[in-house]
């Protein structure tokens, strides 16, 4: 007797399945969405921490973790806290500490 044999309806056939759940996954792919991928050009603030060129803003939260990983500012205790240099104050508003969520909002507002 087969394990197919007591299938009630159907072929029973797995792979058959398989293709159609893979083909319906497929059909339904996210776009990018546009607005991120738009070169926005750095305040004169931002230019010394991610350069003056015009890049998409996904470039310039990448840039600016990179910035802040290679000298060391993310608060020991809590990751999700950044404490500011020089630098970085000035894009922060004059704040010493931010959190990574509050860090895109006030890096947004030196994109133009």
């Amino acid at each position: 007797m087969h394990e197919t044999d007591n299938v009630p309806f159907g072929t029973g056939d797995n792979n058959e399945m398989a293709a159609k759940k893979a083909a319906a996954k497929k059909s339904s792919g996210r776009k990018p969405n546009a607005a991120f991928m738009k070169p926005m050009t750095p305040s004169a603030t931002l230019a010394e921490i991610v350069g003056a060129k015009p890049i998409p803003r996904t470039e310039v939260t990448s840039k600016v973790w990179a910035y802040i990983k290679k000298n060391g500012l993310q608060d020991a205790k809590n990751k999700r806290q950044i404490n500011a240099d020089a630098k970085l104050q000035a894009v922060f508003g004059g704040k010493k500490s931010v959190n990574m969520f509050e860090m895109t909002k006030l890096v947004s507002k030196h994109l133009s």
